[in-house]
């Protein structure tokens, strides 16, 4: 049986640094939590599966196919299969990203 957890205690902050947990790796998809430390981030790069980006904590930029969005807590963002999209910590966030792979 599975005890309820709080998504934003799961990651933690991490000077300097980008930490990851991944909660569910499945066939069809994975939802992994990130905490990015301010001014770290993601470069650009592809993937080949539609992601959804929910930001739990904080304020990041994320650009998709040029296109830079501000995303903070309680908003999300999603980065179609093959755009190209980066990722940068305005200041200290969290995000969760579920990646679908069907």
């Amino acid at each position: 049986m599975n005890n309820p957890q709080n998504t934003n205690q799961s990651v933690q902050y991490q000077e300097g640094s980008v930490v990851s947990k991944e909660i569910v790796n499945k066939p069809t998809g994975t939802v992994t939590l990130f905490a990015f430390d301010k001014g770290q981030g993601l470069s650009e790069h592809k993937t080949p599966f539609d992601a959804l980006a929910v930001v739990i904590d904080g304020t990041a930029e994320i650009t998709v196919s040029g296109v830079a969005s501000i995303v903070k807590a309680g908003e999300h963002l999603i980065m179609p299969a093959n755009a190209p999209h980066a990722l940068k910590a305005i200041e200290q966030f969290k995000m969760m990203l579920v990646m679908i792979k069907s």
